[in-house]
């Protein structure tokens, strides 16, 4: 009797861990059934051609920035997740800052998991926070499921009481000690405080405001002088450690070289520190202002250099939206506007543009970096992160020769702004699965709008 399938899909490229390989795939109960040649066809099983394209496993973002409970009319669940199922992301972990109150401790992760349920299009992870007062929550919420926790060195932004507070030396130090103590890992938004805190006010004083003038008041050296500080209480602790959004590539061989040592650290970067660079500040204004920011052209060249050598394990959007009136009103100075790129739709055709069609890396090592090696730093890998049988069916066709321009119309965010819009990219996702589903084809736009899930890290749950 032969084997019944949901769906497969036929004749693509199916890029596997270190290969691609013409193969179908088979789906049965939203799992990886099979991986052939001529799979059998059943009168009720669903037969996707891939011919011409890729078959890669769905992107895991591992840093976006949703914001809810309470703004969500910056960007919510619903528009964020939408956004990201159309450029081929299948699981992504929203970060604890940016709601209200924001995720650092169980009521508000209660909250967090509330405003998500129902909301999200495909699969996601929650992270915690670590915050100056907040020790004694790190292991409740670690038993609750959040993927791990997140701590700023330098000052995150925001207003108001609630707002997600950056962490001193000694609730860092502490915190670092509470979270090796049951095993968890702690991201780190690391720029030195006192270095951009005394630049940037230097700056704001003599009338210095424009973009190459915020460029200059958070230098490398502000990252360089918080990763180093962080790999010594990293030592000195035993915690693991991942570095969010690098912007340097002196930072990343500081971290590798960290690794090499035994300690237990990852780095990540981002798309837009890869395609966009210091000129772009001035050319797109505020649509580009990040932090870290973009580097110069020549820092631009050593991260790719460093990330072509296999030393970044993952890349993840850092997607931070905002409302228009707070980026581009042209009564803001550079250093007043919200400072986050817009951008978790375009980054794995940003990546495959750019990391294969221009600078011909494998296809393979573009796919580790945005599937396999997140789903494995972060526990996800029983489930993700890969194409391989009994594995979750999350996965993208991309069309590798499909150029086409971005517009603003394509975006599927809430403000639908991003400093990508107008670049002519080679590549385009015309279809996300999540386990199974065919949730997204730029045919059809978005076909499923509440598929997605909470993937708990741990068996633990808060009470409800």
């Amino acid at each position: 009797m032969k084997e019944s399938y949901e769906l497969i899909i036929r004749n693509g490229d199916v890029v596997l861990p270190g290969e691609v390989v013409k193969l179908d795939v088979a789906v049965k109960d939203g799992k990886i059934a099979a991986l052939g040649r001529d799979l059998p066809v059943l009168p009720d099983t669903r037969v996707i051609d891939a011919q011409g394209l890729y078959v890669l496993p769905g992107m895991i973002d591992m840093h976006v920035h949703f914001n809810e409970p309470s703004y969500g009319h910056w960007e919510g669940f619903r528009s964020g997740s939408a956004a990201l199922a159309a450029g081929g992301c299948t699981c992504y972990a929203d970060m604890p800052l940016n709601g209200n109150p924001p995720t650092v401790n169980l009521a508000a992760l209660q909250l967090k998991a509330e405003a998500a349920a129902g909301n999200s299009a495909v699969d996601y992870v929650l992270w915690g926070g670590l915050v100056p007062g907040n020790l004694e929550e790190l292991e409740g919420l670690a038993a609750a499921g959040v993927t791990g926790f997140k701590a700023f060195i330098s000052n995150p932004g925001g207003e108001g009481e609630g707002r997600f507070r950056e962490v001193d030396d000694d609730t860092l130090y502490q915190g670092m000690q509470r979270i090796a103590s049951f095993g968890g890992i702690l991201a780190l938004h690391a720029e030195s405080e006192a270095i951009t805190a005394a630049l940037s006010a230097d700056a704001v004083r003599s009338g210095r405001t424009g973009a190459r003038d915020f460029a200059a008041a958070r230098p490398a050296e502000a990252e360089l002088e918080a990763v180093a500080r962080a790999l010594l209480y990293s030592e000195r602790t035993g915690c693991r450690l991942h570095f969010v959004h690098i912007s340097t590539a002196a930072a990343i061989d500081m971290i590798h070289e960290a690794k090499l040592r035994g300690l237990d650290v990852s780095a990540e970067t981002c798309p837009h520190y890869l395609v966009l660079n210091e000129n772009s500040l001035e050319e797109l204004g505020a649509l580009a202002k990040c932090a870290p920011p973009l580097r110069s052209p020549e820092e631009q060249e050593k991260l790719w250099q460093v990330l072509a050598d296999g030393r970044i394990e993952l890349i993840a959007s850092d997607h931070s939206p905002c409302p228009p009136e707070l980026k581009l009103d042209p009564g803001l100075s550079f250093f007043e506007a919200w400072g986050g790129i817009s951008g978790a739709q375009s980054s794995l055709e940003l990546m495959f543009h750019e990391g294969v069609n221009l600078r011909g890396l494998p296809v393979t090592q573009i796919a580790a970096l945005l599937a396999e090696q997140p789903a494995r730093r972060f526990g996800l890998d029983r489930r993700k992160g890969s194409i391989k049988p009994g594995l979750d069916a999350d996965l993208v066709l991309l069309d590798p020769n499909h150029p086409y321009t971005l517009e603003s119309e394509n975006l599927l965010y809430r403000h639908k702004h991003s400093p990508y819009t107008g670049m002519t990219l080679s590549c385009k996702v015309t279809a996300t699965i999540s386990r199974g589903t065919v949730v997204y084809t730029a045919a059809d736009g978005l076909l499923i709008e509440d598929g997605g899930e909470w993937l708990r890290v741990n068996e633990g749950e808060f009470s409800r």
